[in-house]
């Protein structure tokens, strides 16, 4: 990272950042193109490695390109604010939390995993943790994973 005085490495922090963010955009390389959708998540942390859960469609551009290349880029921000003196356009700057990073993406097989994620995906969105899901529900969505491998957190108050 150039700027390492904006550099967060504190995990409590980052998980904070993380919990903050209401969308995480996958970046996929379709054939050489770029790929980036923006999706609503959850996530944990296990063995100190983020994981992060999705929903979506069990078929579609997104999980055809999963089967060829689960390689992805991923990024999520959060606390926006735009601020400078009033009349000097170029002293104006941002405040922000980001977070960028990669890791591979996997279609979720086991049934108690998509729970879990479809419970984490839930959690991070309501705040509520007491969910029920039914066969026919789990059964009829596709559930991936994305495996973080390297993440980098930055911060501009």
């Amino acid at each position: 990272m150039r700027r390492k005085d904006r550099e967060i490495t504190d995990r409590v922090k980052i998980k904070k950042i993380i919990s903050e963010c209401d969308c995480c955009r996958l970046g996929f390389n379709d054939n050489g193109k770029v790929y980036i959708v923006p999706l609503n998540f959850g996530f944990i942390e296990r063995n100190e490695k983020f994981i992060f859960y999705f929903h979506g469609a069990k078929t579609g551009r997104k999980h055809d390109i999963m089967k060829e290349n689960n390689n992805v880029g991923f990024e999520l921000d959060t606390n926006h604010r735009i601020y400078g003196k009033d009349d000097v356009a170029c002293t104006y700057t941002s405040a922000f939390q980001s977070i960028i990073g990669t890791g591979k993406v996997f279609v979720v097989e086991n049934y108690d995993e998509k729970v879990q994620g479809l419970i984490e995906i839930m959690k991070h969105n309501t705040g509520k943790t007491k969910w029920q899901f039914n066969e026919k529900m789990v059964n009829s969505v596709c559930v991936f994973k994305l495996e973080v491998e390297e993440l980098a957190c930055k911060e501009h108050e």
